[in-house]
């Protein structure tokens, strides 16, 4: 049987996505496969693992029987993942505890005291990432400090995709795109820095080897086939950052092209040939050989809209039947009834804490311009406006650093929102290209298995077979002044709320 697809499975951070795709990136079947998000304290936001690989062994079962696709048809899988997992096993391969996910502030102490021990520019130079209780680095120290039955038992950390492809395999690795979540992890050259391991207090036998996002790190294991559905011996790459592969799953490969990111977190990734870090941004490896990626995250993306949704939809739920409309779509169109600006009503979406630029565990959201006047319309079209004003913020901090922003690829769902992606384009003054799936990151895991299998040649041809654009945003010059006055509002507003923004 001829070995026509590739698979690629998402680990995100309210559901696993699973796609199985042709050579020319068309969808041939799809799944998704949901798990708990855990809030145990303030601060604290952690996921099981396992129920990750529960999940995604559903998803890829459902989406072989939708596509009616023999496990035998798959030639190669790739995995991507969402960021700064800690994912402690020991030797057995048993998950030890609830990973801290990339939301989870509970170290701030830690990176604190750390900062002043070390020197945070230290850190910085060794790791081209300022040291923040988000990453990778202070959850493993947390285990260390506060539960010390779990960091006695540690064989390894793993990250979210290198966890799933240890699952199917059995091999322990550590892709270099995903490198950039400990900050022993060299930013120039890729490679694990002993004396910075040292000083940070982490044990280098804690670290996997690192190896390329295109490797093909093991096979299929017999046990993995019979949970999963895979057939035996498939090639498993090792797979990479969600961002990192919805960049590559939205086309960009070249310096300068820009992935502008719609899930449930938002920010950009913008793609250089050379290091160019700064402090108040994000700083990894593409998972296209040779590149960096200049990052700006930010806690509220699209999840801003699920929020909102979830809160305050129950009158567009109840007309779902009615209209023939989802929720989501009738929040839209009232959205879309209110000018530019809201009328003065502006949205802070800093809803758990806020990583780039503000890098304030403590920052909240803030709703400021309300009176007696505005509608729930107001507030949906803030909400909509204050994620592109923290995705203005974070390219206008890059390209102080140097980096050179022309056009954003929109990837995620909220690039489906013609409104909001049109509003994107008119606060950021960029065009936003939409490609063709809203599958980017599942199609950019594929892209590497398909590299790494010789199912492609190169990740121009794949690119270049794979990422079709459907439509464009170009900015509206006519509401760039009230933008641009909405946008120092924005800014001042945190300005002079953050002295309250602190740990109570």
């Amino acid at each position: 049987m001829s070995k026509n697809y590739l698979l690629g499975i998402d680990i995100g951070t309210s559901a696993c996505k699973v796609a199985v795709f042709d050579r020319n990136g068309q969808v041939m079947a799809y799944a998704n496969g949901d798990y708990p998000v855990y809030y145990p304290r303030e601060g604290w936001v952690q996921q099981n693992p396992e129920e990750w690989w529960q999940a995604v062994c559903g998803a890829i079962k459902e989406c072989l029987s939708k596509g009616e696709i023999s496990p035998e048809q798959i030639a190669g899988v790739g995995i991507d993942g969402q960021s700064w997992s800690a994912i402690a096993i020991d030797k057995d391969g048993n998950v030890l505890t609830d990973t801290p996910i990339w939301m989870d502030t509970r170290a701030q102490e830690i990176c604190d005291r750390l900062n002043n021990e070390i020197g945070s520019e230290n850190i910085f130079e060794v790791a081209g990432n300022s040291l923040q209780p988000s990453y990778t680095t202070a959850k493993i120290l947390w285990y260390k400090e506060n539960m010390p039955e779990v960091y006695s038992r540690i064989y390894k950390i793993l990250q979210s995709n290198s966890f799933i492809a240890y699952r199917l395999t059995g091999a322990v690795t550590q892709d270099l795109s995903q490198g950039y979540g400990l900050h022993c992890f060299d930013m120039r050259t890729g490679t694990w820095d002993a004396q910075m391991c040292e000083k940070l207090g982490i044990p280098m036998e804690f670290l996997p080897e690192i190896v390329p996002c295109d490797q093909v790190v093991g096979t299929v294991n017999e046990k993995a086939a019979a949970q999963c559905g895979l057939a035996a011996g498939t090639p498993i790459v090792a797979g990479g950052l969600d961002a990192a592969c919805g960049t590559l799953g939205a086309g960009v490969i070249h310096p300068g092209e820009t992935q502008e990111q719609g899930g449930q977190a938002g920010g950009m990734s913008i793609c250089t040939d050379t290091y160019k870090a700064d402090p108040s941004l994000i700083l990894g490896f593409h998972v296209v050989p040779g590149q960096w990626l200049l990052q700006g995250g930010t806690t509220g993306g699209g999840g801003v809209m699920r929020w909102f949704e979830r809160e305050f939809a129950d009158f567009e739920r109840s007309r779902k039947e009615e209209t023939g409309k989802s929720s989501l779509d009738q929040l839209n169109q009232i959205a879309q009834e209110v000018p530019a600006g809201s009328e003065g009503v502006v949205f802070l979406p800093y809803m758990s804490g806020e990583r780039s630029p503000i890098w304030n565990p403590y920052a909240k959201g803030v709703f400021y311009g309300l009176d007696f006047s505005k509608t729930k319309g107001h507030m949906v079209r803030a909400c909509m406006e204050g994620v592109a004003f923290s995705l203005r913020h974070n390219l206008e901090v890059a390209e102080k650093a140097g980096a050179q922003v022309k056009v954003l690829r929109a990837m995620g769902g909220s690039a489906n929102s013609l409104l909001w992606t049109q509003i994107k384009a008119d606060i950021t003054g960029k065009d936003v290209v939409v490609p063709a799936s809203d599958t980017a990151s599942t199609l950019g895991a594929a892209i590497l298995a398909g590299v790494g299998v010789g199912f492609y040649k190169d990740y121009e041809e794949a690119v270049s077979l794979t990422v079709k654009e459907t439509r464009r945003h170009q900015p509206d010059p006519s509401r760039k002044e009230v933008y641009d006055k909405a946008y120092r509002t924005y800014r001042e507003l945190y300005d002079s709320l953050k002295h309250m923004m602190v740990r109570q």
